[in-house]
């Protein structure tokens, strides 16, 4: 699987935040929005109410080893993962179960596409 390139300029995230469609969940919350670069980009955030340092970047650490197990994106999509608290406390399958709904619910994979092992 071709990895998915990183959504690093604010403008982006903010773009993602202000225009983008919301998925939500108890663990994990996702703004999709399509873009005009022909690829798929990924941006990963965990803010401070998630706790402290070591349980910011454990949070951000399972969704990316979550999104990693993914089928294929389709690409033309910029994608923003913002971890909750209950993100923490989750392992990444429990992770990848719920990006995966997501994103089907997005049209960012289809729905029966293999999955990657």
């Amino acid at each position: 699987m071709t990895r998915p390139a990183t959504l690093n300029a604010n403008s982006d995230f903010r773009r993602a935040y202000a225009r983008g469609k919301v998925y939500t969940n108890p663990a994990l919350v996702s703004y999709v929005r399509k873009n005009r670069a022909g690829i798929c980009r990924i941006g990963i955030t965990a803010s401070k109410k998630i706790g402290n340092a070591v349980q910011r970047n454990r949070a951000r650490r399972v969704i990316r080893a979550a999104a990693e197990m993914l089928p294929e994106f389709k690409s033309g999509y910029d994608v923003v993962f913002v971890a909750r608290t209950k993100t923490v406390f989750k392992k990444s399958t429990e992770i990848r179960a719920v990006m995966e709904q997501q994103m089907i619910s997005a049209g960012v994979i289809a729905p029966g596409e293999p999955q990657e092992s």
